[in-house]
Parts: structure tokens; C-alpha cells; sequence
């Protein structure tokens, strides 16, 4: 037992090093709303970029995906066309994804073509993705909302953010914290950096927000939104039972009409 919490207490100071950076000036933990566009910084750049590398990993033990090469980025990769370098060396990343959590690393290289050697240490930057997902959502009906930070390793990685200093819940419109006190939702954690949300949705909710946030030592990092609308099934249900009761009464008006007509043309 004295083992693991020594284990666990080693991994807490490791992670709080990266997030504050005295782990080393080359290390960053960014974190961003999946869909939004992030920059990655590049703290060992050189001028010009013309010898940058970046590379991506996506688990502790994959294999490094080149994307940048020379300062040009790559075009033989799934997501080249979102990428794109600055003047600074930094990665740009467009409607980031869960699946672009991970590990990038910035490097950056000298000499003539074969004989390149590598000019200071590698700039780590992990890149942390808050994402929100629903079950289906109709009026009326019980909805669980997903709140999960996808990070770099996936699992237990994830167990040291949620023990050190990271926090994840959800507010209102107002802002407010929701708890578990509100009878009306259920608030839970089920797996590695999850936050659930369960409630059941009013007619009033129709547009209302539940926001997810991730704060670090009460610092907001990144937060998204959830908007409360009806599901496409329920309105087309609604436009046919309309339809349904509404066609009855627009025949009658339309013989009643006709009728008329007809005793107008009478002599």
C-alpha cells in the first residue's frame, strides 16, 4: 500500500511540474474544446523554421507520426489540411478533434541532408481535448450528457489529471456549479475523466445551455457548451400528428367552400 501511494504521489508531482513548467522550459499541457482551432507553442524554435520538425504521438508506446518535416508540413497524413506553421515555429491545429489528444513534439535540426543534427532538446506540448456528447434528447425524457477530457496517455495519465488540481463539472447558464443536491439532476464519474450529467428535459429547456468546464487551481482551461433542443424524430413526430388532426378540417372547409360556390352559379 505504502508503495502505491508512493507511486501515486510521484506521478502527482511529475504532473504538476509539466502544468507548471518547471518540469523544464521545452514542456506545455495545452487543453482545448474539441471543434475550436488550438496553437501549439514551439519553445526550442529556431529562426526561420526551416529545420522544424514536429512529430505526433497519440499513445505512450505508438509509433511518432511525422506532420511537419524541414518547416513544411507533411501531405501523406489524414489531417495535413489542417495544419499549418507559423513565423514562430508553432503548430496550428483547425477544429480540433478527440482524436488529436496527445503528445506533439517540436524539434528542431541542422547541418546539410544526412548529417543533421539535432540543435537542444525536444519541446513537448500534450494536448488535452474536452469533449461533449448526448444520448438522444427529447422533450419530457431522460438525457444523460458525456463530459470527458480525452488526454495523452489515455487511461492512466487521466487518473493523475483528475488528482492533481484539475478539476472537471458542470454549470448552468448562470454559472453556477450543479450538484447533486438539485433533485433535478444526477451528477456522476464513471470512468477515467468522465462527468456525467443526467436530468430530464422540460419544455422550458428548449435552447437552455449546460456548460462542462476544466479548471486548474480554480483556473478555467477550457469549457463547452450543450444546448438543449428538440430531437429532429420528435419534431417530425409532432409536424405528423398535425397533420393527422389538421387534414379532416381543411377538406371540410375546402366542400364547404366548394358548395358555396356551387349555390352562387345557381340561377
Amino acid at each position: 500500500m505504502a508503495d502505491k501511494c508512493h507511486l501515486c504521489l510521484l506521478g502527482l508531482i511529475f504532473l504538476s511540474s509539466l502544468l507548471t513548467g518547471l518540469s523544464g522550459v521545452d514542456d506545455a499541457h495545452v487543453f482545448i474544446s474539441s471543434g475550436e482551432d488550438v496553437r501549439l507553442p514551439c519553445n526550442n524554435a529556431l529562426p526561420g523554421c526551416k529545420y522544424t520538425t514536429w512529430n505526433y504521438e497519440r499513445f505512450r508506446d505508438s509509433a511518432a507520426v511525422e506532420l511537419v518535416a524541414g518547416g513544411r508540413k507533411k501531405t501523406d497524413i489524414e489531417k495535413h489540411e489542417r495544419l499549418s506553421l507559423e513565423s514562430d515555429c508553432s503548430l496550428n491545429i483547425k477544429s480540433v478533434t478527440k482524436e488529436d489528444c496527445g503528445s506533439y513534439i517540436c524539434q528542431q535540426w541542422t547541418g546539410p541532408k544526412g548529417q543533421q543534427k539535432q540543435q537542444g532538446t525536444n519541446a513537448h506540448v500534450y494536448l488535452n481535448v474536452l469533449h461533449v456528447s448526448s444520448s438522444e434528447i427529447s422533450a419530457g425524457r431522460s438525457v444523460t450528457l458525456y463530459c470527458q477530457l480525452y488526454s495523452y496517455p489515455q487511461v492512466s495519465f487521466n487518473d493523475l489529471i483528475c488528482s492533481g488540481g484539475i478539476e472537471l463539472f458542470w454549470v448552468n447558464q448562470a454559472g453556477d456549479k450543479l450538484k447533486n443536491s438539485d433533485s433535478r439532476y444526477q451528477i456522476s464519474a464513471p470512468g477515467h475523466c468522465i462527468f456525467t450529467l443526467n436530468t430530464t428535459i422540460q419544455n422550458e429547456d428548449e435552447n437552455r445551455e449546460w456548460r462542462c468546464e476544466v479548471t486548474h487551481r480554480n483556473k478555467v482551461q477550457t469549457s463547452t457548451t450543450y444546448t438543449g433542443k428538440s430531437s429532429v424524430i420528435e419534431i417530425i413526430v409532432k409536424f405528423a400528428v398535425f397533420a393527422v388532426f389538421a387534414a379532416p378540417t381543411v377538406i371540410l372547409l375546402q366542400i364547404i367552400c366548394d358548395r358555396r360556390a356551387e349555390n352562387k352559379e345557381k340561377p
